[in-house]
């Protein structure tokens, strides 16, 4: 199967998927694996001008790991993931679209 993009974690999301339990690191890395091939909007879903989520239900529980587009080398196509969460409520808090978004531009502003 052909992946549409790459993907990068940034530290703060490593710190995020290691500190949760081996099943639903394993389910929230098959769904990553999915929407790489198939861009399906109910596990990848775009939120504002610049930050998508991977989005992902398991056991009850929803996690949502943000991220935004980037390109390497002029080519190949990366999603950064940012950080993630564990959502309770319906609506993704704005503190969190901040937060991705604050990564997002320190992330472009090192790589100048």
């Amino acid at each position: 199967m052909d992946e549409k993009f790459k993907i990068e974690f940034l530290p703060e999301a490593v710190d995020f998927m290691e500190n949760l339990d081996k099943k639903s690191q394993e389910k929230i890395y098959y769904n990553i694996r999915k929407a790489q091939v198939t861009m399906d909007p109910e596990l990848f879903k775009k939120l504002t001008a610049t930050i998508w989520e991977f989005r992902t239900l398991y056991n009850k529980t929803y996690y949502r790991l943000f991220a935004f587009w980037d390109k390497i080398d002029g080519k190949q196509t990366l999603i950064l993931a940012t950080h993630g969460m564990i959502k309770k409520t319906g609506k993704t808090p704005l503190s969190d679209l901040e937060k991705a978004e604050r990564i997002r531009q320190q992330y472009f502003n090192q790589k100048k």
